[in-house]
C-alpha cells in the first residue's frame, strides 16, 4: 500500500469529530493497511484516520514493537495520572509534556468487525488517548496548561510548515484531564 501525506495542524479535518464506522469491508482494510504503513514510515507511535484525510473512528499503533489498530474506540482511564513527553505528526517536530491517564482499557473492534479489548499503561496508555482524542477533534496542545500552550503556539507560528497560520485551540470535552487551563 502507498504511504500517505499526513494532515499538518490546521487542516479542519483533524477538528472534525469521526463518524463511527458501520462497515467493516476491504476499503476499511485497506484504510488499516494504509494507517499502519503511513505511521511505521513516519515512524510515529499513533496515527488516526482523520490525519490521513479520513473522517472515520479509527487508528493504528506501535509501541514497545506491538503494531496493532482500533476501530470504534470506547476508553476507560485510571484515575492515576502521568506527565510525560507527547509529540504528534500533525505537528511535526513539536513534544510537550502532556498530562494524561497512566492506564486504560480501550474496548472497540479489528478491521474485521470481531470486538478488541487493548488494556496498557505508561506510553500504550499516552498512545491510545492521543490518538482517541484525534477522532474527536482534539490535538495534544488542547490539554496543555496555559504557558505550555502558548509555548505551543507560538512553537507553531515560528515553525516551517506553520508559516501564515493562525492556530486556535480546542479545550478538551472530556471530563477527565481536559481541565487544564
Amino acid at each position: 500500500m502507498p504511504i500517505q501525506p499526513i494532515r499538518i495542524f490546521g487542516d479542519p479535518v483533524l477538528r472534525a469529530s469521526a463518524r463511527p464506522v458501520t462497515t467493516f469491508d476491504k476499503e476499511l482494510r485497506t484504510l488499516v493497511k494504509d494507517l499502519t504503513d503511513t505511521m511505521l514510515d513516519a515512524p510515529g507511535a499513533g496515527l488516526a484516520a482523520p490525519q490521513l484525510g479520513v473522517s472515520l473512528r479509527v487508528f493504528a499503533y506501535n509501541v514497545d514493537g506491538v503494531v496493532g489498530h482500533l476501530i470504534n474506540p470506547d476508553l476507560s482511564l485510571t484515575d492515576e495520572e502521568q506527565d510525560g513527553p507527547e509529540g504528534c505528526l500533525s505537528l511535526p517536530g513539536l513534544r510537550f509534556d502532556t498530562k494524561r491517564a497512566y492506564g486504560v482499557v480501550a474496548k472497540g473492534f479489528n478491521m474485521h468487525g470481531d470486538p478488541v479489548t487493548i488494556e496498557g499503561t505508561e506510553l500504550l496508555a499516552r498512545c491510545i488517548q492521543h490518538e482517541t482524542d484525534h477522532l474527536d477533534g482534539i490535538i495534544f496542545i488542547d490539554r496543555l496548561d496555559r504557558e505550555q500552550r502558548k509555548a505551543a503556539l507560538k512553537a507553531i507560528r515560528d515553525a516551517e510548515w506553520g508559516q501564515g497560520l493562525v492556530p486556535t485551540v480546542r479545550i478538551s470535552p472530556h471530563s477527565t484531564f481536559g481541565s487544564a487551563r
